[in-house]
């Protein structure tokens, strides 16, 4: 099971209803935040989920709208007595940024470790799950990210009992182990079925359309994608500053074939989003406009 929490929604500046853009991502007891802008920490007490867990915070780019409220969320996470290191991922210069917004957080009872993303495309593995992060077009440096939950074929107790494979190697099998005999090999092949659909969740803001996107949402559960304009005659605009329109998104969900687009990082300025939404489904169906703490559980298909 993965749970995905947009926290806020919001570009550019915090409002008194719309808090600024952030996602979270819980599996198996581990946390992944992508971008934490100011006020992150007061949406997430709003949403009643804890900071304690998050393992790996993920930037998109250097903004102030998307990593301001990191100080906090440390002093957050400190006064939560956390002492697990915490993993910090983005473009590079990451260390510098951190070390310079940290002078206002500088004891903390957690290590801190950073990973400058240095390649236009760079796979991040953790234990069950893989992070792929995707150079984006924005007026600086930026990244969007797709967390990806592979799942191994189902365990085929005919063939392990065909091939007289002893059952205390079965656990370890199932769990990808190759596992070294004397007088043969056992890969985890030989007992597992096709490898079966997994989770896809894709992260995209502050960027234009491009076709880098397309190939890294390619068939994801959940596309989040920016819609900082929802007014048609804002597409001007857009171009000018390297954000995207609702249907520029929506075109880009077409096109990479997802299951679902939820659009975030509005314009201050775009007070109703919703008003938008039925020309946006015509061009792709199942669009949704968010609110901040909007929640989806996504699971595993049946076998």
């Amino acid at each position: 099971m993965l749970d995905i929490c947009l926290l806020g929604t919001g570009g550019m500046m915090p409002l008194p209803y719309r808090w600024l853009t952030s996602m979270m991502a819980r599996y198996n007891g581990t946390g992944i935040l992508i971008d934490c802008g100011e006020g992150t920490q007061i949406a997430m007490k709003e949403k009643g989920w804890s900071p304690k867990p998050i393992d790996v915070i993920c930037f998109t780019h250097f903004h102030a709208d998307h990593i301001s409220g990191l100080p906090g969320m440390l002093l957050t996470m400190g006064n939560a007595e956390r002492t697990e290191p915490l993993l910090l991922v983005g473009p590079k210069g990451l260390s510098r940024v951190v070390a310079s917004l940290r002078v206002i957080a500088p004891e903390l009872p957690f290590a801190i470790d950073c990973l400058e993303l240095t390649e236009a495309e760079q796979k991040i593995q953790f234990d069950g799950f893989r992070i792929e992060a995707f150079k984006v077009n924005h007026n600086v440096t930026c990244y969007g990210y797709s967390l990806i939950i592979d799942r191994i074929g189902k365990f085929q107790l005919e063939k392990a009992l065909e091939l007289g494979i002893e059952k205390k190697y079965w656990n370890r099998l199932q769990k990808g182990e190759t596992i070294q005999l004397k007088e043969m090999t056992l890969v985890p092949e030989m007992v597992l079925g096709p490898e079966r659909k997994g989770l896809k969740v894709t992260y995209c803001t502050d960027t234009r359309p491009t076709q880098g996107i397309v190939k890294n949402a390619m068939n994801a559960d959940l596309f989040i994608c920016e819609g900082m304009y929802g007014e048609p005659d804002k597409k001007d605009k857009a171009k000018e500053n390297r954000h995207m329109t609702f249907y520029e998104a929506a075109e880009l969900a077409k096109r990479a074939r997802v299951e679902r687009l939820w659009l975030t990082h509005y314009s201050p300025s775009l007070n109703r989003p919703e008003e938008f939404l039925p020309a946006v489904k015509n061009i792709f169906p199942a669009a949704e406009t968010c609110r901040d703490g909007k929640t989806l559980e996504l699971v595993f298909e049946e076998d």
